[in-house]
């Protein structure tokens, strides 16, 4: 098996088990809202706002411990708006940093391929000195939009696997 399926939305997807965390936790304006659309993708989209000191909006799932040490990459089919976004997760769900790596869109239906050694360890936007994701573990995984300015957003997912 070269291929594991970690999510694949459709029209059955409960929604409620992706959670949006805005910069209203720092006072920010930013209102991001996640649904799943007609046919069945994931769809997280709204306004980034830079005002009060804010400037991102983001979806997460949390799951149960998952080994994931027999993949390196993960590969996300998607249609975005032609912006940047981070891919973040975590092995911890509990840990304060995230793995991360950005991504830009084409405004097309696309595959993104991320390898898990690429994702490097950050918190609050800062790159810390320790070594990038070894791909043990996943409790967590995150798409964020924080690209500084004022803009809306919207970024449909389909699937999202996990690679050799």
């Amino acid at each position: 098996m070269n291929e594991a399926m970690l999510f694949d939305f459709n029209k059955k997807t409960n929604s409620n088990e992706w959670k949006i965390i805005d910069d209203g936790v720092m006072g920010g304006l930013s209102n991001g809202n996640f649904k799943i659309d007609e046919n069945g993708n994931g769809v997280f989209f709204g306004a980034v706002s830079t005002e009060n000191y804010g400037g991102f909006s983001s979806v997460s799932h949390q799951m149960k411990t998952k080994d994931i040490s027999q993949f390196s990459k993960v590969s996300i089919h998607l249609k975005g708006d032609g912006k940047n976004y981070q891919f973040r997760i975590k092995d911890n769900a509990n840990s304060y940093y995230s793995y991360i790596n950005t991504f830009k869109t084409s405004g097309e239906w696309e595959t993104i391929i991320l390898k898990w050694n690429d994702l490097y360890p950050s918190f609050r936007g800062q790159t810390l000195n320790l070594p990038n994701f070894k791909g043990d573990f996943l409790e967590e995984i995150v798409f964020l939009i924080g690209n500084k300015k004022n803009e809306s957003f919207e970024l449909k997912i389909d699937k999202i696997e996990l690679v050799k």
